[in-house]
């Protein structure tokens, strides 16, 4: 019979729980049990409560979850003309995507050993389509993620990524999330064509003129709704399975009445046309490999607006990847009573080695995933089921032709639901204190109505620091949320300090 027991962890020395209370698979957090074989061993599989076969299927289920980003990312990045006139393929999208988050997973896996998987985050993939590549090269907006990596690594294993997460407040750490999401459903909004610009009077509208009136609007709410339905049932995979059933729906939909691209037809498809590949399987073209440029944003842009740039991508992956691995953590009874997990100094150096593969195979920043708690939930407890979901991330590029099929009316389903889960995080913030309500809900608005995260990020940062000190609680705000909010100050200045310096 097994019993609790405590364990110190080897890197942070901290101590766990001595009890947790059974989770619904059985599992436990630790129990003092031998390991079966080497594999047992060095994964700690039976020490955490679990066994070989949990941890194939827990890492089954994760893939089929979070498989839709293999979909999305293409959609989201592809086709997105940069400052030169040049846009990312599709295809290459695709297999730099399922190889950039295999191989990162399946390190995540044997170096972390926790059941976390990687892959393109959502947020800052959407974040360099929309606001970045307006201003750069793709090859340069890839090295500002190339640069905020090895600036995550440093962190990580220096112990100042720890630093500075405790100095934010845990409210406005909530904040950004929420922000992220609503600015990631408002883009699913208008790339769906549910929003649209007015021709004068309020800035958007619903559809045109107030009604729906195509057909892949249609198939976006029909989509939206079904896979809704998935998750709020707990579906395992719902989101693909819903991006799946929604595309075949369009693909019907295509054939039957002919509807060609929007610019040809006002009620046609907003980028990909929904037809039946020539082929299935196809050899992945690795053509984006290696096609990033360190420097040149700086040179285009300026060094302080690169600089900044490269502070929000650092901020939006530094807090919601610590986040994302602590919920998990919790989640699978691994967390010790001080917040922190087993092997986390490994966690936040590969998640920032995530970043860096990323920006170099040109698939924006990978880092971790909230839907690793599907596999918890079947019985992950360990880095067993993320080599599984890594392997399984790297077969998917042998199938990019599929990818391809998806309207992006359908991704944009898909958006909306994600950024309806990083809602959830509203729930953490208090309100009813307005010098806590005024900085979140800045930062939660901002993002979508500029359409950028970079703007919610600073306008949070600020007013909470202003709005704080100014109130009596100068003491509350740490130092360095003082030096954050001064870079912003600067960063929302730019363009006159810039004028000035080179007149």
């Amino acid at each position: 019979m097994m019993s609790s027991h405590v364990f110190n962890d080897p890197e942070t020395g901290a101590v766990p729980a001595p009890e947790f209370p059974p989770l619904a698979t059985g599992a436990t957090a630790t129990v003092d049990a031998e390991p079966k074989n080497a594999l047992d061993r060095f994964f700690e599989i039976s020490r955490r409560g679990s066994t070989i076969g949990r941890e194939i299927r827990g890492g089954i289920v994760t893939f089929v979850t979070m498989a839709y980003i293999v979909i999305l990312n293409p959609l989201i990045l592809g086709g997105v003309a940069d400052v030169s006139g040049n846009a990312l393929d599709g295809a290459q999208i695709g297999a730099a995507t399922g190889l950039t988050a295999g191989v990162m997973t399946i390190l995540f896996g044997l170096v972390a050993r926790l059941p976390f998987a990687l892959a393109a985050g959502l947020g800052i993939n959407s974040f360099l389509a929309v606001s970045v590549v307006g201003q750069v090269t793709w090859p340069e907006a890839m090295g500002l993620v190339v640069i905020n990596g090895i600036l995550i690594v440093l962190f990580g294993a220096t112990g100042i990524r720890t630093a500075i997460f405790n100095a934010v407040p845990a409210q406005l750490k909530a904040a950004i999330t929420v922000g992220i999401g609503l600015f990631i459903a408002f883009i699913g909004f208008v790339d769906s064509g549910f929003v649209n610009r007015t021709p004068g009077g309020p800035p958007v509208q619903l559809g045109d003129g107030g009604s729906i009136t195509s057909i892949p609007t249609l198939i976006f709410l029909i989509g939206l709704v079904l896979i809704g339905v998935l998750v709020a049932r707990k579906v395992p995979g719902g989101i693909l399975i819903g991006i799946v059933a929604s595309t075949i729906l369009a693909i019907i939909a295509q054939a039957v009445f002919k509807l060609g691209p929007s610019f040809e037809n006002p009620g046609g498809w907003h980028m990909t046309i929904p037809e039946i590949p020539t082929a299935l399987v196809t050899i992945p073209d690795f053509g984006l490999i290696g096609q990033f440029d360190l420097i040149g944003s700086f040179g285009r842009i300026g060094a302080l607006s690169a600089t900044m740039l490269v502070f929000t991508l650092v901020f939006s992956n530094f807090f919601d990847a610590m986040g994302t691995m602590t919920g998990l953590a919790k989640n699978a009874g691994l967390a010790y009573k001080d917040g922190t997990f087993p092997r986390l100094r490994s966690a936040f150096v590969v998640e920032g080695l995530g970043a860096v593969a990323g920006g170099a195979t040109s698939t924006s920043s990978n880092t971790v995933y909230v839907d690793s708690a599907s596999g918890i939930g079947e019985g992950a407890r360990t880095g067993l089921a993320a080599v599984v979901v890594g392997v399984l991330f790297l077969l998917s590029m042998f199938f990019t032709p599929l990818t391809l099929v998806v309207p992006i009316e359908v991704g944009s389903a898909a958006l909306v639901v994600v950024g309806a889960m990083m809602m959830g995080q509203i729930k953490e913030i208090k309100f009813t204190n307005f010098a806590v309500a005024l900085p979140v809900f800045l930062t939660i608005v901002t993002m979508p109505l500029t359409y950028s995260i970079a703007n919610g990020i600073g306008v949070g940062f600020i007013s909470w620091a202003l709005v704080n000190s100014l109130s009596g609680r100068a003491r509350k705000v740490h130092w360095l949320m003082w030096v954050v909010a001064a870079g912003f100050a600067l960063y929302f200045v730019r363009g006159p300090i810039e004028t000035m310096l080179a007149g």
